[in-house]
């Protein structure tokens, strides 16, 4: 056993029993599983890219050991040979990334449909700019914040000019025109107290009736 397997073992196993402590009990403690990603062959008589490896008898290879608390898996980046078009499953694009991910200077869309493999490749990305590059992209990554910010406060101030709007004509139906000091309350409302006033509005006999439910709203939030 070389130095690099023995180095698996031992983190797999250290994994494991640090454990003790956190759970005493042991029905509490949970599997360890080591993944280790290689570029080179290390099992070069085994075709898969992934291999999995529990405890089983040693010569009767379906019996396996009752709980499999401890599993290694190894990805081994120079067997797979798939090319974007052929990608399929999840762990296809992702041991395809891995492998790319040198050459990669944008996301292929496929790979894109995975935000976590666009979010990996940024801070890849992100590894070897220089100072300057970095700034640039902070600079950037805030500019493009500050624009959905933007936007999404749009959104939100659309969606309670709209209700409020709405309330105020349902209640002029109603009780004709409203006190002011009262619409200055209702204006002031959050929006999800506003859309439950929308929905409560038919529920109120008189103007008496919604300057409570203003005052109940106010006392709640105090």
């Amino acid at each position: 056993m070389s130095a690099f397997s023995k180095r698996i073992i031992y983190n797999l196993s250290k994994a494991y029993a640090n454990q003790f402590g956190l759970a005493e009990n042991h029905l509490l403690l949970r599997p360890a599983i080591a993944v280790t990603i290689v570029d080179f062959l290390l099992f070069k008589e085994y075709k898969k890219v992934i291999s999995k490896f529990i405890f089983q008898e040693e010569e009767d290879k379906k019996l396996k050991y009752p709980d499999a608390e401890l599993q290694l898996f190894f990805v081994e980046l120079p067997k797979f040979k798939k090319t974007l078009a052929e990608l399929e499953s999840l762990s296809d694009k992702w041991i395809y990334f891995l492998k790319e991910a040198a050459k990669l200077d944008e996301i292929p869309a496929i790979l894109g449909e995975v935000e976590e493999i666009e979010h990996a490749l940024s801070i890849a990305n992100q590894a070897s700019m220089t100072e300057e590059e970095l700034e640039a992209a902070d600079r950037r990554s805030i500019t493009l914040q500050d624009e959905k910010g933007r936007i999404n406060y749009a959104k939100e101030e659309g969606r309670f000019e709209a209700t409020l709007s709405m309330v105020t004509r349902l209640l002029k139906k109603r009780f004709g025109e409203i006190p002011e000091a009262t619409s200055s309350q209702i204006a002031n409302l959050d929006i999800e107290d506003l859309e439950g006033l929308a929905e409560d509005i038919f529920d109120f006999d008189s103007l008496e009736d919604l300057s409570g439910w203003l005052e109940e709203r106010k006392r709640s939030s105090s």
